[in-house]
């Protein structure tokens, strides 16, 4: 496994002190109930961590998963509804080169790095798709630098902002180059699996912890240095970009790393194996053996759960 700081410990960054020791419980508290499992199943693969599962046995990947395949609405999505005329708006751009701008749920901005992201991006001279939510910043939102949204966001302009994307769709577009993203675990994966080199920018928890593998272990993403204030000013973004660009080694490690998670989901893959076990394991599972509240379980409950699974 990756060295880990301590100042990168989930309850370390959270970003509010009160908070601090909740988090700790609560995490403690998922390690001992953990520890009366026979299996935990995740979105992982076995080839990008495969150190891990093997300190942690009974910890099984079945990833990487993504909620963008699934017919109808997507789960997992806070902010709805997608703006889906940011595709037509890739359709017009060539291959590998637009930047996509993304940080999750969570992340938030101070007015001062909100607006070195925006010249940042306006800098790189590069077409962008930033994801701006209505809360992405604090105090005044959407506090754009003067005169941004006329110079890039007009017609023919460089950058096109949405409130939410189809994230797993916009990834998998043969036009997106580099994914700016917070290195949130899901986020992670998704770009993984679509060969996206990532400029790696974590907000809080695990994203640090993340940020390590996507830049130190995998060498698939550049990670964002803020400057002795605390800030990631608009030239090192527009030069962070431009590395990604041009980098054809990271290219081929991406497309590598793909290659490998595309293999663990198909028929005799580790993590297709792996869901294959976890499914035989519930359908051969004695009701006693499950706790269930309210009405509890039945072998007939446990088989049709695992073959819906499965299916």
């Amino acid at each position: 496994m990756p060295l880990m700081q301590s100042a990168h410990l989930a309850w370390n960054c959270i970003g509010d002190h009160d908070q601090q020791a909740t988090l700790y419980r609560l995490l403690c508290d998922g390690v001992r109930a953990m520890e009366q499992c026979d299996f935990v199943i995740c979105n992982s693969f076995q080839e990008a961590e495969p150190a891990s599962f093997k300190l942690f046995p009974n910890v099984l990947p079945v990833g990487p998963l993504l909620t963008g395949e699934r017919n109808g609405k997507a789960v997992g999505h806070f902010w709805q509804p997608e703006d889906d005329e940011c595709m037509s708006w890739l359709d017009a751009h060539t291959e590998r080169s637009v930047v996509y701008v993304a940080f999750g749920s969570f992340t938030m901005f101070n007015r001062r790095q909100f607006e070195e992201l925006a010249l940042g991006l306006e800098l790189s001279d590069r077409p962008f798709l930033w994801v701006v939510r209505p809360d992405i910043g604090h105090g005044a939102v959407h506090d754009y630098p003067k005169g941004f949204l006329d110079r890039v966001c007009g017609t023919g302009g460089q950058g096109k902002l949405v409130s939410w994307a189809p994230q797993q769709r916009v990834l998998a577009h043969p036009a997106v180059a580099c994914f700016v993203s917070h290195c949130g675990w899901n986020s992670t994966m998704e770009g993984v699996r679509n060969g996206v080199p990532f400029l790696a920018w974590p907000y809080f928890a695990d994203q640090f912890v993340n940020q390590v593998y996507i830049s130190d272990v995998w060498k698939v993403g550049l990670k964002a240095v803020a400057d002795e204030s605390g800030v990631i000013t608009k030239e090192h973004i527009a030069g962070r970009v431009e590395e990604l660009m041009k980098d054809a080694g990271m290219r081929e490690r991406v497309e590598a790393l793909k290659k490998a998670a595309h293999e663990s989901i198909q028929e005799g893959g580790s993590s297709h194996g792996n869901f294959d076990a976890f499914a035989e394991v519930m359908k051969n599972a004695a009701p006693h053996e499950v706790s269930v509240r309210d009405g509890g379980a039945s072998p007939g409950n446990f088989h049709t759960l695992a073959e819906g699974m499965k299916a």
